[in-house]
C-alpha cells in the first residue's frame, strides 16, 4: 500500500527556484557563473587535448590530470547550462526523472572528483618515494583500472540515492529552493520520512570524502618525510613544487565541499539560504575554473607544452 501511495504522490516535475530572496538579481548573479563555467569548459578541454597531443605529457601525472579535467567539465556541465537558463529565462521545470538523473550525476561526479585527487596524492607518493620504480609502478593498466575502480566505486554508492528519493512521497509541492537538484533539497521537498536518505548521505559522505582525505593526509605525510631527509636544498626545493598544484587543487575541493555538507545539515537556521545555495554552485564551478589554471600557472611542463603549442601554431601560420 505505501508503494502505491509513494507511486501515486511523485510529481511530474519540479520547479527549480534558483537562490531564494535574490531573484530580482538572478541575471548579475548569472554573470560570474557564466564567466566561469566558459573558463572551465576552455581550460579543461584545452588540457584534455595538450596531454593527448604532446608526448611530454604522456606521464602517469598527466593522464591522472586529464582524468581530473573530464571529470570537472562533465560536472559542471551536469548544472550550469540549467542553472543559466533558471537566471536567463526563467526556465524553472524539471521532470522528476530528469531531476532524479542530474542529481545522480552531480553526486556521482563529486565522487569522482574526490577519488581522482585522491590517486593524484597516491601519484605523488610514488613518485616522490620511488622514484626509480615510478614508471613501472604507475603503469597504463594500472592507471587504467585506479580510473575505473574509482568510477566504479562513485557509481555504486551514489546509485541508491536515486531510489532513496525515488521511493519517497511529494505531498508538499513541487517547489525546491535550488538552481539544481541537490540530493537533501529533493529530499526535503517530500512529507514522507526521509531520515534514511539522511543517515545514507552521511555514510557516502564518510566512505568517499573520509577515506579519500586519510589517504591523501597519509601520502603527503610520507611525501613530507621523504622530502625532508633529502640532503639537497635544490632536490627539497623541487619535490615541495611538483606537490604544490596538486595541494592547491585539493583545497579549491575540499573547503566548499565541507562548507555545503555541514551546512545542509547543522547549519541550516544560522546561515541565509541564499549563500548556502551561492556556495552550493561555487562549490560545483569553482574546481573546474581555477584546476586548469592552477596546473598551467604552477607546473613547469604544462607551461613550456602551451608556449610550445603556441609558437607552434603561429610558425604554422605565418
Amino acid at each position: 500500500m505505501s508503494e502505491v501511495n509513494s507511486s501515486s504522490l511523485s510529481p511530474e516535475f519540479f520547479i527549480l527556484n534558483g537562490v531564494p530572496g535574490l531573484e530580482d538579481a538572478h541575471v548579475w548573479i548569472s554573470l560570474p557563473f557564466c564567466l566561469m563555467y566558459m573558463i572551465a569548459v576552455v581550460g579543461n578541454c584545452g588540457l584534455i587535448y595538450l596531454i593527448a597531443h604532446e608526448e611530454a605529457l604522456h606521464r602517469p601525472m598527466y593522464y591522472f590530470l586529464a582524468l581530473l579535467s573530464f571529470t570537472d567539465v562533465t560536472w559542471c556541465t551536469t548544472t550550469v547550462p540549467n542553472m543559466l537558463c533558471i537566471f536567463w529565462f526563467s526556465f524553472k521545470k524539471i521532470g522528476f526523472n530528469s531531476c532524479l538523473v542530474q542529481m545522480f550525476f552531480v553526486h556521482m561526479l563529486t565522487g569522482m572528483e574526490s577519488g581522482v585527487l585522491m590517486l593524484m596524492a597516491l601519484d605523488r607518493y610514488v613518485a616522490i618515494c620511488y622514484p626509480l620504480r615510478y614508471t613501472t609502478i604507475l603503469t597504463n593498466p594500472v592507471i587504467a583500472k585506479a580510473g575505473l575502480a574509482t568510477f566504479l566505486r562513485s557509481v555504486m554508492l551514489i546509485f541508491p540515492f536515486t531510489l532513496l528519493t525515488k521511493r519517497l512521497p511529494y505531498c508538499r509541492g513541487t517547489l525546491i529552493p535550488h538552481t539544481y537538484c541537490d540530493h537533501m533539497s529533493v529530499a526535503k521537498v517530500s512529507c514522507g520520512n526521509a531520515k534514511v536518505n539522511a543517515i545514507y548521505g552521511l555514510m557516502v559522505a564518510l566512505l568517499i570524502g573520509v577515506f579519500d582525505i586519510c589517504c591523501i593526509s597519509v601520502s603527503y605525510t610520507m611525501i613530507l618525510r621523504a622530502v625532508v631527509s633529502l640532503s639537497s636544498a635544490d632536490a627539497r626545493h623541487k619535490a615541495f613544487s611538483t606537490c604544490t598544484s596538486h595541494i592547491c587543487a585539493i583545497v579549491i575541493t575540499y573547503v566548499p565541499a565541507f562548507f555545503t555538507f555541514f551546512t545542509h545539515r547543522f547549519g541550516g537556521h544560522t546561515i541565509p539560504h541564499h549563500i548556502h545555495i551561492i556556495v552550493a554552485n561555487l562549490y560545483l564551478l569553482l574546481p573546474p575554473t581555477m584546476n586548469p589554471i592552477v596546473y598551467g600557472v604552477k607546473t613547469k611542463q604544462i607551461r613550456e607544452s602551451v608556449i610550445k603549442f603556441l609558437i607552434g601554431d603561429k610558425m604554422g601560420i605565418t
